[in-house]
């Protein structure tokens, strides 16, 4: 690992670098530096039984990137709960927010110490806007809200976004509950923003079971695109609906047509 921070540095003196973590092996797969020989073996040991998911890393990306473009531009939004955010990387959350409308407010939530390490790079934000960095599981909503509370006003709609975090959450009723705890908190007006891992590509379900069963890292479970849209229950979900991200709203990807990818996911307003 380039950069790696110094060890007097207590959350640093937190990390188990002899086990592979989800977000420092996406770090890897996004071409990042924050990695250690753990997770760039495991991302490895993934590429070799399924080359895509490096495609699926990249291309989830881009929706994540062309969704806060949407919402910080025609949806109006102005402050984002970012859930799950993992490590710095270009284009993150704040940056493509506050380039269209500087005064957003973006809080960001992930429980990996790495990340709090790194969070001086996610809290740099416009004079007009503000940013925020919580350590805090997914698992604890109510934890999540009240911090957050901090620097957004829930009485304004606000942008949830669970981006690939909710295959960690093994139990699939558990992870809607979740949802459901999370969105009862924001006004009408607010949006859902979620994609996450699919079972539509069975070399993609095979190097996840081996990452689950070898890694030693907490595992992930794919989901249908049926129980994906299962998030979104009670919501208007906005056009294409729940499509592989290589294809959500990507009519101006100036590569031509993507090819899809085993991530599925959209964006919903709540009426």
């Amino acid at each position: 690992m380039s950069d790696t921070p110094s060890t007097d540095d207590p959350g640093v003196r937190r990390i188990d670098s002899s086990v592979p973590h989800s977000a420092r092996v996406w770090n890897y797969f996004l071409g990042g530096k924050d990695h250690y020989p753990v997770d760039r073996e495991a991302g490895e040991r993934i590429r070799g039984v399924f080359p895509g998911m490096v495609d699926i890393a990249r291309q989830s990306r881009q929706m994540l990137v062309r969704t806060v473009g949407y919402l910080a531009g025609e949806a109006g939004i102005r402050q984002f709960l970012d859930i799950g955010t993992g490590l710095p990387t270009v284009d993150n959350t704040h940056e493509v927010a506050q380039r269209l409308a500087p005064a957003s407010r973006i809080v960001y939530v992930d429980n990996d110490p790495l990340v709090l390490v790194h969070a001086q790079a996610l809290l740099t934000s416009t004079p007009e806007g503000a940013t925020d960095y919580i350590e805090a599981d997914v698992r604890d909503p109510g934890r999540i809200l009240r911090e957050a509370a901090r620097t957004l006003d829930f009485a304004q709609p606000t942008a949830l976004m669970l981006m690939g975090i909710l295959g960690l959450v093994a139990d699939y009723d558990e992870a809607r509950d979740i949802v459901r705890r999370l969105l009862e908190a924001l006004p009408s007006g607010s949006y859902l923003a979620l994609y996450d891992g699919s079972d539509t590509d069975p070399a993609y379900v095979k190097a996840l079971g081996g990452y689950n069963a070898g890694s030693g890292a907490a595992p992930y479970t794919p989901r249908s695109p049926e129980q994906i849209e299962g998030y979104f229950t009670g919501l208007d979900l906005l056009e294409p609906g729940i499509v592989s991200v290589s294809h959500w709203r990507a009519e101006d990807n100036p590569w031509g047509e993507p090819r899809e990818v085993a991530c599925y996911g959209g964006v919903a307003r709540k009426p």
